[in-house]
């Protein structure tokens, strides 16, 4: 309500009533139009955003009272005992006071992308998460106090998504701003020294100002904003920041992750290979499954088939799995040292590995359950480790994958599938979805660290990458981004975080860790990889719909301003009155842009909003306005009356804005057709029925006139639409 354009809107709708007659207040009732529609759309996009981030917000494990619970993160109080697991974000300050294995990751804070361990009285704080093992600590500051609240509300490093379309009205905004100021007081001095009327000197002031105020524009790409969150809300996805709608349609380059995106959530465990030898392998693996109070879903798919600990085997000392590490293991005293995790990382070559080689190739996931003789050697990469058996889980790939890949392969959205797991697995699954160059998989492990040019070669000629650490997703994303893509980025786990954080666009599953939902833009709650071509299709529908507005209300700005300015400085009067501009607005921009705005649109997004808009509306906006002056200037010429004159200026204004309409509305389907038609019938409704025709101060009485304006109108649009088509702003 409180904007620059609603306080010169009031102003001029004030001196029209002071000076004018009330039909030329019209033009008012946009201030009240705009501010009930706006606040209508915001309010239903608020209570969709508000209901969906209730769902989104994942709950805080406390003990109190000697019991485990789950409370919302805001009644967390200070001296809560808060439990961690892999994934949960700490939302409070505190110290450690239990830590088993605890790995918290504080690059959201720090920059340093190497997880710190914990130790009982250590600190912890807010704005990081945990990556591996658990923990508890007490909270010892909570709500302002927090180390992530303090550095936010000193030097926030959150930032919204860059909107193009944003920025590009804010800019259209600006600069008419200052041309109003100049224009408006110029054609104020020339009517009111060329008119013998102080009222009609004011209302043809009124009338070329209001008409240079695109008023509508910012409440339309409101509108279709909010509109869009309401609309992808109804398919439970959660759009954090409004202008992430917009990097939906930008976006050339989807990174992937492969386990719970193109893989449906949890696995089922088949085969337990064992190696020759005597080994007590079944009860090693349900041990190392049943250590972790939270387990991941490796370990849940072996405590389906192991429900149960075997006895005696309780663990010394353990070492929490990780995506860094890539494997987790446990000294269980007498029975040993045990670990479980990837062959190509615990193996070096053998018949173990050649046989897990093969069955990766399958696309089957496999992990190697090894002895070993010390943990700690194992994790400096100095032990020999001897191998057991092999573990093989199948992964249940997502039943509406398929078809989803095959929309960005139509919509030429460039696929990347980034994963953690055995290349050879990956690729198998992606030749499997028919994923082009799936069959050539990468070993991110032999990728170039220290050359992103080279690096980003890489990544553009091949599709299927394995084994990629935590920080070489977020290089990826770095390298696809310096070789000027535009990169959206999906993910569910903690290894994700860096990356989504980083990506143009950050796309997270509703079942991820809270750490990933909370740096992503858009969160899919349903964890539906089919929901993701609805969020493409809604972020291109808002571009390409906006555009269209804006070639039309910008077009009624720049013929406002010719006209301001040839009136202004020839001191003649102004062609029309504040009524007359009303009635033409409202039938070819106001309630065709409505529709246009939210009308669906299979449109690819292209760069350069702003060139593109003014290359179509400079040059309708000196047409319309010299097609205007023409028709007055002829129809002044003889002996009609000052109202006929007018009556001339505004068919001529109507019929060159409509052709602009068609232009813009163009494909002409059957309602886009039924759109433009309907806006013709009603101008000429109003200049056929008695009452309309007094309402709006019309009278198409010379019949001279009104055919040198008929004549004049073909002739602009004949001129606009080779404008147009020379500057190449719209498709056919």
């Amino acid at each position: 309500m409180f904007t620059l354009f609603n306080l010169v809107i009031g102003v001029l709708w004030a001196l029209i009533l002071i000076f004018g007659e009330w039909q030329d207040s019209l033009f008012g009732l946009v201030i009240v139009a705009n501010a009930l529609i706006g606040i209508v759309q915001e309010l239903r996009a608020k209570r969709t955003l508000d209901r969906l981030a209730v769902i989104n917000e994942a709950p805080v494990r406390v003990r109190r009272d000697g019991r485990e619970r789950e409370i919302n993160p805001r009644d967390v109080v200070l001296g809560d005992l808060i439990l961690l697991g892999p994934g949960d974000r700490l939302l409070v300050d505190g110290e450690v006071v239990h830590s088993d294995g605890l790995e918290i990751d504080e690059s959201l804070l720090t920059g340093e992308a190497d997880p710190v361990h914990k130790q009982p009285g250590d600190q912890v704080l807010s704005g990081s998460f945990a990556v591996a093992g658990s923990g508890a600590f007490v909270s010892t500051r909570v709500g302002t106090d927090a180390y992530a609240v303090k550095l936010a509300e000193e030097a926030s490093k959150f930032h919204l998504a860059h909107s193009e379309l944003r920025a590009g009205v804010a800019n259209f905004i600006k600069y008419i701003t200052w041309l109003v100021i100049p224009i408006g007081a110029l054609l104020i001095y020339s009517q009111l020294h060329n008119s013998a009327d102080l009222r009609t000197a004011v209302t043809g002031a009124v009338a070329g100002i209001v008409t240079m105020i695109p008023e509508g524009l910012v409440l339309m790409t409101s509108i279709a904003f909010a509109v869009g969150v309401v609309r992808l809300g109804r398919r439970k996805c959660l759009v954090q920041e409004l202008p992430a709608i917009e990097g939906l349609a930008r976006v050339d380059v989807l990174c992937l992750d492969k386990t719970g995106t193109l893989t449906a959530g949890g696995m089922d465990l088949d085969e337990v290979l064992p190696m020759p030898g005597e080994h007590p392998a079944e009860e090693a693996l349900a041990a190392l499954a049943h250590l972790d109070e939270r387990p991941n879903a490796t370990a849940e798919a072996i405590r389906a088939r192991y429900p149960a600990a075997p006895a005696g085997w309780a663990a010394r000392s353990t070492v929490p799995f990780s995506s860094a590490r890539k494997w987790s293991g446990a000294d269980f005293g007498g029975h040993g040292a045990w670990v479980l995790g990837a062959p190509d990382v615990l193996l070096h070559g053998g018949a173990c590995y050649d046989r897990a080689t093969e069955l990766a190739a399958t696309g089957t996931r496999v992990l190697a359950l090894c002895r070993t003789d010390s943990l700690d050697a194992t994790e400096r990469g100095q032990a020999a480790v001897e191998p057991v058996a092999l573990v093989t889980l199948k992964q249940r790939i997502r039943p509406d994958a398929r078809e989803t890949l095959g929309y960005f392969a139509e919509q030429g959205v460039t696929l990347k599938i980034i994963s953690g797991d055995n290349p050879l697995a990956v690729s198998a699954i992606a030749t499997g979805l028919g994923i082009p160059g799936g069959e050539r998989a990468l070993d991110a492990r032999d990728l170039p660290h220290d050359d992103p040019a080279k690096l980003g070669e890489l990544l553009d000629a091949h599709t299927v990458f394995g084994r990629v650490s935590p920080q070489q997703k977020r290089e990826f994303v770095a390298a696809l981004q310096a070789r000027g893509h535009t990169v959206a980025m999906t993910g569910d786990g903690v290894n994700d975080v860096l990356a989504l954080k980083d990506a143009d666009l950050g796309i997270a599953m509703g079942a991820g860790s809270p750490a990933t939902k909370a740096v992503a833009q858009v969160v899919l709650l349903d964890d539906s990889f089919a929901t993701l071509p609805h969020v493409v299709g809604e972020g291109r529908r808002v571009l390409a719909n906006i555009e269209r507005v804006s070639n039309l209300f910008l077009t009624k700005t720049f013929y406002a301003i010719v006209l301001s300015l040839a009136v202004g400085l020839a001191g003649m009067q102004f062609p029309f009155a504040p009524r007359h501009s009303t009635l033409t607005n409202a039938l070819v921009i106001g309630i065709p842009a409505f529709f246009l705005a939210l009308a669906p649109t299979l449109e690819r997004a292209r760069p350069g909003f702003v060139p593109r808009v003014l290359r179509f509306a400079v040059p309708a906006g000196v047409l319309c306005a010299a097609a205007v002056l023409v028709s007055f200037w002829a129809a002044h010429r003889g002996a009609s009356t000052l109202l006929e004159d007018q009556t001339a200026a505004v068919i001529t204004l109507f019929l060159t804005t409509w052709w602009v309409l068609v232009l813009i509305a163009r494909p002409l389907n059957w309602w886009r057709t039924g759109l433009v038609a309907a806006m013709a019938v009603l101008f000429a409704v109003a200049l056929s029925l008695p009452f309309v025709r007094e309402f709006f101060a019309l009278e198409p009485g010379d019949l001279a006139n009104d055919l040198t304006a008929v004549g004049v109108s073909l002739v602009a649009a004949l001129m606009i639409s080779a404008a147009v088509k020379l500057a190449g702003t719209l498709r056919p």
